[in-house]
């Protein structure tokens, strides 16, 4: 007796085949995108609503209910659709905040950190288009612990000595570490650095609290500094010999520096206006 013969599998035509996978994705992707809009209908439910926001950190010049309502308008999506990289840049356009840090807290709070600017000078910087000759040509921003600057409120500072920063774009944070070193040399003239400026061609030049100004010159950090230190150990001397307060002082000459002191002339004879308009001296 014969045994059965088994039949030979069938074998589909590679085109048949390719069909059937391509079904297969296409049933897949249509599940997936079923699925996603699902998940953003489940998301936009109003149960999802974000109910409350918890602020931490720095809040001094800023209210948890300024926050929100700052904030909170500029948000957009539910507790499981916002996103929170437009949080964070929601809380950061809030004046005086620096960085926000913004998590979800089940099952509708959102947790926002907040860190606020700590203004360590004032920033002028010219108003493109302006006259150059009138005060509306300078416009006063603020400049923060980390050398940043930002635009607040000024009526907010408290501290209204605040140094007075000005130079070209991008050099806030250079200029206030040099201020931090012309100040703490100034301690020895017992005198304070109110204004600090760096020209387009990198001269600098301060203003001490008591009007005296010093042309400093160009050169790096660590040039600018000693050569003012130099200075700081020297005029001391001169002051106290002359009796005379400082006016202002050129320390950009090679060999030493110039100064100009109160009520001292380096003019013998000094010239005085005529009754005809011309100039006579005694």
């Amino acid at each position: 007796m014969r045994a059965a013969r088994q039949p030979s599998p069938v074998t589909l035509p590679p085109d048949v085949r390719l069909m059937n996978a391509v079904s297969g994705l296409l049933v897949v992707a249509v599940l997936v995108f079923a699925a996603g809009l699902a998940l953003r209908w489940v998301a936009r439910l109003p149960i999802f609503a974000i109910r409350a926001i918890q602020v931490e950190g720095d809040v001094t010049r800023n209210s948890a209910a300024s926050l929100r309502a700052n904030a909170l308008p500029q948000l957009s999506g539910s507790f499981l659709s916002m996103s929170l990289k437009e949080g964070r840049a929601a809380f950061e356009a809030v004046p005086w905040v620096r960085r926000a840090v913004v998590q979800r807290v089940w099952p509708h709070k959102l947790r926002v950190k907040l860190e606020e600017h700590e203004p360590a000078a004032y920033w002028e910087t010219k108003v493109e288009g302006a006259d150059s000759q009138s005060d509306a040509s300078v416009e006063r921003l603020l400049v923060n612990s980390f050398g940043e600057v930002f635009q607040a409120n000024l009526g907010d500072v408290e501290d209204e000595e605040l140094p007075i920063l000005a130079g070209p774009s991008g050099t806030a944070g250079a200029m206030l570490q040099m201020w931090q070193g012309l100040q703490a040399l100034s301690k020895g003239l017992d005198e304070k650095v109110e204004r600090l400026d760096l020209s387009g061609r990198g001269s600098w030049r301060l203003a001490l609290e008591r009007g005296a100004v010093i042309e400093l010159g160009r050169g790096s950090e660590a040039e600018i500094l000693a050569r003012y230190g130099q200075f700081v150990r020297s005029i001391t001397q001169i002051t106290s010999l002359n009796k005379a307060p400082l006016l202002s002082a050129d320390l950009r000459h090679a060999e030493g520096f110039a100064v100009r002191l109160s009520g001292i002339s380096t003019t013998p004879n000094p010239v005085k206006p005529g009754l005809n308009g011309r100039t006579k001296r005694n």
